[in-house]
């Protein structure tokens, strides 16, 4: 419930009602957050991307930057920025070694590194902070100023500069590493400390900022044994004065009725003229509030009556890890599971935000896609034209009627989606489990364009940026770029610690800490857990670290002939290169191999729970 003492305090504070732009990497309010603007709708406005690309010749390739052998939070990109999560398998700072949550920056337009975060692990280990999961969830950023959920149940406002602008501009000014390549800390909110929350495995939320306000999950859940709730009455959903990171206002709706975790993320919009902050919660309930108080305004259950919870995913009953999207008058939103608990039934709502006060599970659904038409979903949806875009975790995209959920057409990546489908320059672009981003013809006819593996799993959310394309796989980020010609190494060497992998690869290691836990949404978030892919045919190393990240690396591979800083693209491969540096054809990709059975849940090389846990994964 909500806290009425720390309501009385948002009386005075003024919440500016805006409508939902647009989505780009930076919103029309010059605000970057996961989904581009508060709606969360994964559509963007900018053109001239690339319908196709090579990572192996380089040909539409400006930079590739390595990051930590586990990479999920973003990307965000905001003014020449780019913001990705990561873990610190590929130290930045040799002073700073070891396992930690990381947030990396890098320049937009060169891919040059230009600071990081690197934050130490929670003593009380797995059950709060997943080994090698880094941060798992990307920032919100507006201004000089970026917000994020670090992998210890922070909140944390940062200058975009860090300390290579030489300041430490406070009020925090104790940080412990201020080199040019440290965070400058402004203020920073101990979840745990502070709220009480007990985040399970990881705390993961991307933040939305509205007004002078900043909303996010906690990540309040279960402990190890899965069943009981340590903090039931600590905030799950809250909303912060962005300025100060002031407490406003919390509330605990999910209480007791928690059924794993929280690692999802707040969406608003005005809806008949009244604003609302709608929460998934973990309870699979979707909650709506007044931005300014926390006061309820609805509530609608996701889950039939008659769903059953089971440890382990053998259920019916899901909760909410993908973000809700609203969208004229109507949040949709799909159910899901941690995707450790395989694949099952699932449901995808579309939900009149205006029909009344209070619990309307009643009369506000506007449609519903679910059972065997429909499967658990980590994935937001993205809508433009009319036409929905929805991926659940058995690697199925599908494009329906936004209105009316009417069915179009069915993509099968043959791999499971943990990102979302983004909609720019006419085109929908997909990342999976296998390392394949498809690119497909927006449009009501299915019409694939190209398929094209990144070298590594894409549990991440393409973003386009300035006519740039950027995609983040589990330890690479790309910037793609019409015309742009990119010279890829002669090898490419692993992180440090790193030992080579066998010739023959593929086995899955036994020891643990190589799995995943923090869900962004995934992504991933929005958020989300690393698994390697499944059977795949790439060259991934067992253990689930592949040959991607540079040891010590610190400037980009870039292309040659880079972007000039005054935008003219001077990378286009000249008149009269032959077929080997021409950009690829968007003809469709070669069939594709289905995996060995569609039953079983992704499989996580290097990752085995221990005894306690194993039979409630």
């Amino acid at each position: 419930m909500n806290n009425p003492t720390r309501c009385a305090a948002a009386a005075a504070l003024a919440l500016a009602a805006i409508a939902p732009p647009a989505v780009a990497a930076e919103n029309d309010e010059g605000i970057a957050m996961f989904g581009g603007g508060p709606s969360r709708n994964m559509v963007s406005s900018e053109t001239g991307l690339p319908a196709a690309w090579d990572p192996d010749t380089g040909a539409n390739v400006l930079w590739k930057q390595p990051l930590g052998s586990q990479a999920y939070g973003g990307p965000v990109i905001h003014r020449g920025r780019v913001y990705a999560g990561t873990n610190n398998e590929a130290p930045r700072n040799p002073k700073l070694t070891g396992d930690r949550g990381v947030m990396m920056v890098f320049d937009a337009e060169t891919g040059e590194f230009l600071w990081q975060s690197a934050h130490e692990k929670l003593p009380s280990g797995r059950v709060n902070d997943w080994p090698l999961q880094g941060i798992c969830s990307g920032p919100a950023v507006e201004g000089d100023r970026l917000y994020y959920v670090t992998n210890r149940a922070e909140v944390i406002a940062a200058d975009v500069d860090g300390f290579r602008d030489g300041e430490n501009d406070g009020p925090v000014t104790g940080e412990a590493n201020s080199s040019e390549m440290d965070e400058d800390v402004l203020w920073k909110l101990d979840m745990i400390a502070e709220l009480d929350v007990f985040p399970h495995n990881l705390a993961a939320g991307n933040p939305l900022i509205v007004g002078d306000l900043l909303f996010t999950v906690t990540g309040n859940g279960v402990d190890e044994g899965h069943v009981n709730i340590p903090a039931p009455l600590a905030p799950s959903f809250i909303a912060l004065n962005k300025t100060t990171g002031e407490l406003v206002w919390e509330d605990d709706s999910p209480a007791g009725d928690i059924l794993h975790g929280q690692w999802s993320n707040p969406a608003y919009a005005v809806v008949g003229g009244k604003p609302q902050v709608i929460f998934p919660g973990g309870d699979g309930w979707v909650y709506s509030f007044v931005p300014e108080t926390g006061e309820l305004i609805w509530k609608f259950d996701c889950n039939p009556k008659d769903a059953k919870w089971q440890l382990g995913g053998a259920g019916t009953r899901n909760n909410l890890i993908a973000t809700p999207v609203v969208h004229d008058g109507k949040v949709y939103i799909g159910v899901g599971q941690d995707p450790e608990h395989g694949e099952g039934p699932g449901n995808l709502w579309a939900i009149d935000a205006a029909a009344g006060t209070g619990d309307v599970t009643a009369n506000a659904a506007v449609w519903r896609r679910g059972g065997e038409e429909f499967g658990r979903t980590i994935s937001t949806v993205a809508i433009a034209d009319g036409l929905l875009y929805a991926a659940d975790l058995a690697g199925r995209l599908y494009c329906l009627d936004a209105a009316t959920g009417k069915h179009h057409w069915t993509y099968d990546a043959f791999a499971a989606i943990w990102g979302s489908p983004y909609v720019a320059d006419g085109k929908v672009y997909i990342g999976d489990e296998d390392g394949d981003v498809a690119v497909l013809e927006h449009s009501k006819t299915m019409k694939l364009l190209a398929e094209i593996n990144m070298g590594a799993a894409v549990y991440t959310t393409p973003v386009a940026y300035d006519g740039v394309l950027y995609v983040m796989s589990r330890n690479a980020l790309w910037a793609l770029d019409e015309g742009a010609k990119w010279t890829p190494p002669a090898t490419e060497p692993r992180p440090a610690g790193e030992e080579k992998p066998a010739a023959s690869g593929g086995g899955e290691a036994e020891g643990e800490g190589g799995g995943a836990h923090g869900h962004s949404g995934h992504h991933h978030s929005a958020g989300a857990r690393g698994h390697p892919g499944h059977d795949r045919a790439d060259g991934e190393a067992a253990g689930g670290m592949d040959a991607e990240t540079a040891e010590g690396a610190i400037e980009a591979e870039t292309a040659e002939g880079a972007t000039d800083a005054d935008g003219g693209e001077t990378g286009a491969a000249p008149a009269g290169d032959d077929a080997t540096t021409a950009p690829p054809a968007t003809t469709p990709a070669p069939a594709r191999r289905p995996p060995p059975s569609r039953s079983r849940a992704p499989q996580i090389p290097g990752r085995r729970p221990p005894p306690s846990e194993a039979p409630a994964r």
